[in-house]
């Protein structure tokens, strides 16, 4: 058991304050956005086993079957399949989707094979992994999530009578599922350079006008103006429009599938995905866009959010289900009166202590405490792990392995 030493990305839309409060530091004053751990190449987390620092990405490649245990390192390879994280959003990410794997690895064997340079701002795909990934709320947590169904949105974009959106509504309407909503979303991302802010214009304020209504559209009229505002010339904004807008409670969480239009409002959340940064924007940035790409990864798929809440394990583990081999996140609730909670895996795994302090005991080791904010990697072959404390403690691992 290796206690991390995990870096923190600053970006616009993070919080100076959350992550730093979550670490017990100082803030820096900067955005503070995302806290990693896990062994990305971009961004590896370190451990010290009395040699000094060195990248868990490291020494996982130098002795995979040791570290991983032999059916993860069969089936993914000299790499940890998953990245935790904790993101602070202040303000919203990017509208965004996600691979599915051959299309991860279709568009990364392209790009490599033109020499399209890792690090070129118009690059796509940055490795040819898939990247769905699990958004578990610590808190409040607000957020855009997949197509809203049809006739939902049909109904918004009448009430707010847009007369650039006509097309959208007759498409909606006229159309099979897919095809309306592949037209609805091209038309919103496709505007016309000189026509973009003023249709976000007009869509702010229609949306500021159904937001104070008793419309059941009020919360996502509310959430679209104030992307306007942030974004005022943005087709993101239009495009925002089609998505379901929800939020989530402590607890809680959202599963992100390929394919599935998504973005971050606002909130901090433990997310959990698999170990890849392959990310194609749909607008609310000012980075690339390619629209082609974008139109052939996403999935034109319409339904509600299906908000998950955690299923009652073994030992009192609360498993968040995902129907993907990369990765199982699962949370203890700890009670300082309670049992000791017993942890087995034939995988590596990534403890994270979220709220109080944890204290976890190996087999025949000395304890190790986390307070919050702290977090352990644990080697497939490491023996069972005793835990007590009062808080909350994250569990990353690979499905079918933990006990």
């Amino acid at each position: 058991m290796d206690r991390l030493a995990n870096p923190v990305r600053v970006s616009t839309w993070g919080s100076t304050t959350a992550i730093p409060e979550i670490l017990g530091v100082a803030p820096t004053g900067e955005p503070q956005a995302e806290l990693w751990m896990g062994a990305h190449p971009g961004d590896p987390s370190h451990i010290d086993r009395g040699a000094g620092p060195r990248s868990l990405a490291d020494v996982i490649a130098a002795a995979p079957e040791a570290e991983l245990g032999a059916a993860v390192a069969e089936r993914f390879g000299a790499r940890l399949p998953f990245l935790l994280k904790v993101l602070a959003a202040e303000q919203p990410l990017s509208l965004q989707v996600h691979p599915n794997p051959a299309q991860a690895a279709a568009g990364f064997a392209d790009e490599e094979a033109r020499r399209v340079p890792l690090d070129a701002p118009y690059r796509n795909y940055g490795d040819a992994s898939h990247k769905p990934e699990l958004a578990c709320a610590l808190g409040d947590l607000e957020a855009l999530c997949g197509f809203r169904e049809v006739p939902g949105t049909v109904k918004l974009l009448d009430q707010l009578a847009v007369p650039e959106l006509q097309p959208c509504i007759d498409a909606l309407r006229g159309s099979p599922e897919a095809e309306g909503l592949r037209f609805a979303m091209t038309h919103a991302l496709t505007l016309p350079d000189d026509r973009r802010a003023v249709v976000v214009g007009e869509v702010k304020a229609a949306c500021l006008r159904v937001a104070d209504t008793p419309s059941p559209f009020a919360a996502a009229c509310a959430a679209v103006a104030d992307l306007a505002h942030r974004h005022p010339a943005d087709p993101g904004v239009v495009a925002a429009l089609l998505l379901n807008h929800v939020r989530l409670a402590d607890g809680e969480a959202v599963y992100f599938a390929a394919g599935l239009p998504h973005s971050y409002l606002r909130g901090v959340f433990v997310e959990i995905l698999a170990n890849s940064d392959n990310v194609l924007r749909c607008g609310l940035t000012d980075k690339h866009i390619d629209i082609a790409e974008l139109l052939r990864v996403l999935e034109f798929r319409a339904g509600p959010v299906d908000v998950l809440k955690p299923v009652e394990g073994v030992d009192g583990e609360q498993v968040y289900p995902t129907p993907v081999p990369d990765f199982r996140l699962s949370r203890f609730v700890l009670d300082a009166a309670g049992p000791s909670r017993a942890l087995h895996s034939a995988a590596p795994q990534i403890l994270l202590c979220t709220a109080g302090a944890a204290v976890l005991a190996p087999e025949g080791g000395p304890e190790l405490r986390l307070a919050r904010g702290e977090s352990v990697y644990v080697p497939a072959g490491d023996p069972p792990i005793a835990v007590t404390g009062e808080g909350a403690l994250f569990r990353a691992t690979v499905p079918g392995t933990a006990g």
